[in-house]
C-alpha cells in the first residue's frame, strides 16, 4: 500500500520580552523602503521614471513655498480627523464616523456664524466672543453625534463600528437636505452650498498670498496637549486601562461608561473641529464635496502614527505631502493620481506588519 506523506506547519506569534528603539526604528524604515518598492512597480506599469515620478512626488509636496503650504493645508483637518480616531482608538471606542462628525462641525459653524448676523448683514457680537462661540458650536455638533452611538454602545452594547458608519451617510443626506433647504445660499445660483460665514469670523492666514491657516496652529497644540492627556494625567491612564481590558479596567474600580462617554466628547470634538477649520480657514462655505474623505482618511493616519498624538502630526503632513505631490507627479510624468491612495494604503498596511514583527517573533514547526 503506497503510503502518503503529510506536511503540516505550525506557526504562532511568541511575544518578545523587549522591543528595542533601534528594531522599531529599523521597522520603520524597512516599512517605508517596502511602501516605495512596491509603488515603483506600479510606476514602472505606467511605463514611467520611478526616481522621476519620486522626485515630482516630493518637489509638488515640499519643493517650493507654494508646494508647503498647500502640504499643510491638507495636513490640518488631518491632524484633527487623525486625533479623533487616535484618543477613541486608544479605548478601544472604534469611532468610523468622523467624516459625518467634520461636516457636522462645519454645518453648525456656519449656523453660528448666521445666527450672530444683525439685519444689516454685520456681526451682532464682538469678534473676541462670536469666534469662540462658532468653534464651540461645531465642536459641540461633532461630539454630539459620537455621543449618540457611544450611549448606545453603553446601554445596549450596540456595535458602534456599525453605527458610526452608518451615520456618515445619514449626516451626509442631512446636510443636503439643509444646503438646498434653509441653509441655501440664495446667491449661489441653484448651487448646493450653504451660507458665507462672516469675514470677521475667517482663521487668520499664516502665510501671505498661502491657504495654511491659524487651524494648523490649533491642531498642533491639541496634539501635544492629548500627548500630554493620554500619557501623563490620571485620565489618560484610566483611558489606557479601558482600552487594555475593558474587565480588568471595571475590577479595578473605573467606570468604563463614563471614559467611553468622556472620549467620545473628545473625539467628536475633535473631529467637528476640522469641520470647523475647513469652513473658517479654506473655503468660507459648505458644499458636499468639501471633504474627500478626510474623516476616513483620519483613521489611516491614527494608525500610522501608532495611535500616538505627536506621531499623527507626521503621518498627517505624510498623507498631505502624498495627495498633493501626486497632483504634481501625474502632471510630470502623467502617472494617476491614484497612486496617492495606493502609497497611503501600502504604507499603512506596511507599518502594521513591522510594528507586528517588532513585537512578535514567528515561529515555525
Amino acid at each position: 500500500m503506497q503510503r502518503r506523506a503529510h506536511w503540516a506547519f505550525n506557526v504562532r506569534l511568541e511575544a518578545r520580552a523587549q522591543v528595542s528603539p533601534l528594531a522599531t526604528l529599523a521597522a520603520g524604515v524597512a516599512a517605508v523602503a517596502f511602501t516605495l518598492a512596491m509603488c515603483a512597480l506600479l510606476i514602472l506599469w505606467a511605463n514611467a521614471n520611478v526616481f522621476a515620478a519620486y522626485r515630482a512626488i516630493f518637489d509638488g509636496a515640499f519643493g517650493s513655498r507654494f508646494a508647503i503650504t498647500e502640504t499643510l493645508t491638507r495636513a490640518t483637518p488631518l491632524m484633527l480627523t487623525g486625533l479623533a480616531a487616535a484618543v477613541a482608538f486608544r479605548a478601544r471606542l472604534y469611532n468610523i464616523g468622523a467624516e459625518g462628525q467634520l461636516y457636522f462641525g462645519a454645518l453648525a459653524a456656519v449656523a453660528a456664524s448666521v445666527a450672530m448676523t444683525n439685519d444689516a448683514g454685520e456681526l451682532a457680537l464682538p469678534v473676541a466672543l462670536a469666534l469662540p462661540l462658532m468653534i464651540a458650536a461645531g465642536t459641540a455638533a461633532g461630539a454630539v453625534l459620537l455621543l449618540i452611538p457611544t450611549l448606545l454602545k453603553t446601554k445596549f452594547k450596540v456595535d458602534e463600528v456599525v453605527t458610526t458608519l452608518l451615520l456618515n451617510f445619514i449626516a451626509l443626506l442631512f446636510v443636503s437636505m439643509l444646503l438646498d433647504g434653509v441653509m441655501k445660499d440664495p446667491t449661489a445660483m441653484g448651487w448646493p452650498q450653504s451660507k458665507s460665514i462672516l469675514a470677521e469670523l475667517e482663521f487668520a492666514k499664516l502665510i501671505e498670498r498661502g491657504r495654511v491657516h491659524a487651524g494648523l496652529l490649533l491642531a498642533l497644540l491639541l496634539a501635544v496637549l492629548l500627548w500630554i492627556v493620554i500619557g501623563f494625567t490620571r485620565f489618560g491612564l484610566t483611558l489606557r486601562a479601558v482600552g487594555a481590558n475593558e474587565q480588568a479596567a471595571a475590577f479595578a474600580g473605573i467606570s468604563v461608561n463614563r471614559t467611553l462617554v468622556k472620549v467620545a466628547l473628545i473625539s467628536g470634538s475633535l473631529a467637528g473641529l476640522a469641520g470647523v477649520g475647513e469652513v473658517a480657514g479654506r473655503t468660507g462655505y459648505v458644499t458636499l464635496d468639501m471633504s474627500p474623505g478626510y474623516g476616513f482618511s483620519g483613521i489611516v493616519i491614527a494608525m500610522l502614527a501608532a495611535l500616538n498624538p505627536i506621531g499623527v502630526i507626521f503621518a498627517a503632513i505624510f498623507v498631505g505631502g502624498a495627495i498633493v505631490g501626486a497632483d504634481a507627479m501625474s502632471r510630470a510624468v502623467n502617472v494617476p493620481t491614484y497612486i496617492a491612495d495606493v502609497i497611503v494604503a501600502t504604507a499603512l498596511i506596511a507599518v502594521l506588519v513591522a510594528t507586528l514583527l517588532t513585537k512578535y517573533r514567528i515561529r515555525w514547526k
